[in-house]
C-alpha cells in the first residue's frame, strides 16, 4: 500500500502552523502519521510561540546547493524565501505513512502528478487573516494588504477538504485533526 501526502494550504494568518502545531501534538504517537519538516531561507525562530512551524534553516547558497543534489521531494519560491520538502518523504509514503507537510499552492499541481495526494484548504474570513498577519509583528499593513490581495487560486480537480479555523483554535484543530484520520483510512 502506498502512502498519502496530506498537504495543508491556505492565505496566510489562516491558521495553519498554529492547526498543525496541534496535530502534531496529538498524533505524535500515532506511527500512520509523519509531520514533514520544511526547510526555509529563514532564520530559526528565536523565541516562537506555540504552533510556529520549527523549521530547518538554511542560507540561499546552502538552499541552491541542496537543491541542485535533489534534496528536495518538492521546492518552491514566495514572499522573498526558499521553501523545501526534503526528498526523504518519499521513503515514508513508499512505507504506506500519511505524510503531513505544509504546502504553497504553486507546487500542488506538481504534488498531485507525483504523489497520491489531498489537499486540506484552511480558511478564515478576511478580517480575521489580518488580524492574525498584525499580530505576528513581521510585516507593515501596507504589506499584510499585499499579501491577502495575492491569493494563488486552487488547482481544479484536486481532492480537496476545506477546514473552517473561523472560531477557536481548539475548534479549527478538531477539524484539522477530524480531516488527518479521515484521510488515514
Amino acid at each position: 500500500m502506498s502512502g498519502r501526502l496530506v498537504t495543508v494550504v491556505g492565505a496566510s494568518g489562516a491558521g495553519k502552523d498554529t492547526l498543525l502545531g496541534a496535530a502534531r501534538a496529538s498524533l505524535a504517537g500515532d506511527p500512520r502519521f509523519l509531520f514533514a519538516q520544511r526547510v526555509i531561507t529563514r532564520p530559526a525562530e528565536t523565541n516562537p510561540h506555540p504552533g510556529i512551524e520549527q523549521h530547518i534553516p538554511m542560507s540561499e547558497a546552502e538552499f541552491e546547493a541542496a537543491a541542485a543534489d535533489g534534496a528536495f521531494a518538492l521546492s518552491w519560491a514566495a514572499h522573498g524565501l526558499h521553501y523545501g520538502i526534503p526528498r526523504s518523504i518519499e521513503d515514508e509514503l513508499a512505507a504506506g505513512r500519511i505524510v503531513v507537510a505544509n504546502l504553497s499552492r504553486s507546487v500542488l499541481a506538481e504534488a498531485d502528478r507525483r504523489y497520491r495526494l489531498r489537499v486540506l484548504l484552511v480558511t478564515a474570513p478576511p478580517e480575521v487573516l489580518a488580524a492574525r498577519l498584525a499580530g505576528r509583528g513581521r510585516e507593515t499593513m501596507a504589506e499584510i494588504a499585499l499579501r491577502l490581495s495575492r491569493a494563488a487560486p486552487l488547482v481544479e480537480g484536486l481532492d480537496l477538504i476545506e477546514v473552517a479555523n473561523d472560531t477557536t483554535p481548539d475548534i479549527g484543530a478538531e477539524r484539522l485533526l477530524s480531516a488527518l484520520k479521515d484521510a488515514a483510512e
